[in-house]
């Protein structure tokens, strides 16, 4: 196949910024997705993008369709969530087609079930399943890595956070998320959080606190539970803007009170109306001046501490870089693990950095460490 990548859910705000980090990459691709009239409007805005060799697909969103679309591909980009909802097509057609498999989750309990039902197929056919790939986690499990490379840290205490409002796909995700049990890992298993719990966080390089939550437990307590230098894993996550916290608390509340007491069979339907009553449309493109991101670690053990702060810009964008690095990678070399693994475990996270840092998307990490 000429065309190596396959963008799936090409229409939407981050696979746009996938097609464009592929352009800057060279990389011919495949956007596809259910309405291709969408796609083809939303990609004709891309700046540039007739110098790089790309065909707009139709698809449907069942199994047998995708495993055609797919094969003879290297490479699956899936941008179509709640993947717990949605994922699963695309997988099992992935596998099927032989190709390796990334998207941008923040569904912990996505995370777990490709782990549980598809890891070990995609590790007997050589193949990465990468869940995840995406500045929420990404970027954070970065800055843990670097801490780690100090010796006998044991137990990260990890925080994200950003300025900027979640796309509409990412609303769906985060109100999907309220449905499922959320997981920090506890020396090296993984045990529930109370929904309602909230953290007030101190920021590094400013005065005031934010508000934060277990944000779905994240993906790092899963992605460190196999990691034999980490035993304990707790994520606190959000946006700078308190009021917008302010309001997932308040909605966390009402699923557990109102949601969670309906049938199931009428959970979902409610929890998508309350997510597209908080955010419909598109926002806008990101302005580096305003959509800062903040991932910091604190990682400890017996004898020794080291904190590492990630300050960068535009976290939609690093997502689209990072999906695009990673497909760049896979079509030159295997990675560095099969079946399910982390961006950091598959590509290794100082090359992962050096991507973010060569397109402008970082600052250098601010390391201290004391032992």
């Amino acid at each position: 196949m000429d065309k190596p990548v396959v963008v799936y859910g090409a229409s939407g705000y981050t696979g746009r910024l996938v097609c464009e980090y592929l352009r800057e990459f060279n990389i011919p691709f495949i956007a596809a997705g259910r309405d291709a009239a969408r796609i083809k409007d939303v990609l004709s805005k891309v700046p540039g993008i007739d110098t790089v060799d790309h065909e707009i697909v139709e698809v449907e969103h069942e199994v047998s369709a995708l495993t055609e679309l797919f094969s003879g591909a290297k490479v699956v980009s899936n941008m179509v969530g709640p993947f717990i909802k949605y994922g699963p097509e695309v997988v099992e057609a992935s596998l099927a087609a032989g190709c390796h498999y990334l998207d941008t989750t923040g569904e912990q309990d996505w995370l777990l079930d490709a782990r549980d039902r598809w890891g070990a197929a995609f590790a007997a056919k050589g193949l990465l399943l990468s869940p995840g790939v995406a500045q929420m986690y990404t970027t954070g499990e970065i800055a843990a890595n670097i801490c780690l490379e100090t010796p006998g840290l044991d137990t990260l205490d990890i925080l994200v956070l950003w300025k900027g409002f979640p796309t509409y796909a990412s609303t769906q995700t985060i109100f999907t998320i309220l449905k499922a049990d959320w997981h920090y890992l506890e020396e090296n298993q993984l045990q529930k959080w109370d929904p309602l719990t909230t953290f007030e966080v101190s920021v590094p390089g400013q005065h005031a606190s934010a508000l934060a939550l277990p944000w779905g437990g994240t993906s790092h307590p899963v992605w460190f539970q196999q990691d034999p230098r980490v035993a304990t894993v707790k994520v606190a996550g959000g946006v700078f803007d308190r009021a917008v916290m302010q309001g997932v608390v308040d909605a966390v509340q009402m699923v557990e009170s109102q949601i969670k007491t309906l049938p199931p069979e009428q959970q979902d339907g409610a929890l998508a109306d309350v997510a597209s009553s908080v955010q419909a449309g598109m926002p806008p493109r990101e302005n580096p001046r305003l959509n800062t991101s903040l991932d910091s670690v604190h990682a400890s053990g017996p004898l020794g501490r080291a904190h590492c702060v990630i300050h960068g810009n535009s976290n939609y964008k690093q997502t689209g870089l990072l999906q695009a690095f990673a497909a760049n990678s896979l079509l030159q070399e295997p990675p560095r693990r099969t079946g399910l693994a982390s961006a950091c475990q598959a590509f290794g996270h100082r090359r992962l950095l050096g991507a973010l840092r060569s397109f402008g998307l970082v600052l250098e990490p601010v390391l201290t460490v004391h032992h």
